[in-house]
């Protein structure tokens, strides 16, 4: 596990990462604004716990490739590297989110569902995005010790905390959606949140990019 001080920055990222828009959040946000904070809130966590699945998944594959070759890392560093580049590069240069008066629209084409079907919903939609194990695979490995004993169950340690660490983020996404349903019009620090996220995820490519092989077999 990392010391205090990269954890915390490890929880930081996670914040970013949820506060940034992207498909998981629509979810949440058009099931609160189409039927309610509750209804948002469990459309988080149906999503957090698709996001299992791809920790433990994932957990498995990083802990048999760290422990293989020099050979074998350096492919997913480079692999990871360019991902976290273009993630980065995307959301520093796009238009920003979508606007309240959208979501709505969004949210109003469709009827509402019970709470059942928006969790397995949510389950689905992060079990079935590919991105959200690439995304794993790329980021978690940097905050694991060079000298990790076991990086799988430090991977899977990491994974969960990350996931967690998103279900206050999630809550949050869904009560804004629910005020926003009356109020139309929260967005505006968006802009820039999606600017800070962008920077920080092309910091994130550039240090795995520039990592040693934690593996030293």
């Amino acid at each position: 596990m990392p010391d205090f001080q990269h954890l915390l920055l490890f929880m930081a990222a996670g914040w970013l990462l949820n506060l940034t828009p992207g498909p998981d959040v629509l979810y949440i946000v058009t099931n609160s604004l189409r039927s309610g904070a509750r209804a948002g809130i469990v459309a988080g966590l149906g999503i957090t716990a698709g996001c299992f699945v791809h920790i433990f998944g994932a957990a498995v594959g990083v802990g048999a490739l760290l422990a293989t070759s020099a050979t074998a890392f350096t492919v997913l560093k480079w692999i990871g590297a360019a991902y976290l580049l273009w993630v980065g590069v995307k959301i520093l240069f796009s238009r920003g989110a979508q606007k309240s008066t959208d979501l709505m629209a969004i949210a109003a084409a469709e009827p509402q569902r019970p709470l059942k079907a928006i969790f397995i919903g949510g389950f689905w939609t992060n079990v079935l995005n590919p991105k959200v194990a690439i995304f794993f695979l790329a980021f978690v490995p940097q905050f694991i010790a060079p000298d990790a004993s076991n990086p799988a169950v430090a991977f899977a340690l990491l994974g969960v905390l990350f996931n967690l660490n998103a279900i206050p983020i999630n809550t949050g996404w869904a009560l804004m959606a629910a005020w926003m349903a009356k109020r139309e019009a929260v967005q505006r620090g968006m802009h820039w949140l999606d600017r800070a996220a962008g920077v920080m995820f092309i910091g994130f490519g550039i240090k795995l990019a520039m990592s040693d092989n934690p593996s030293a077999n």
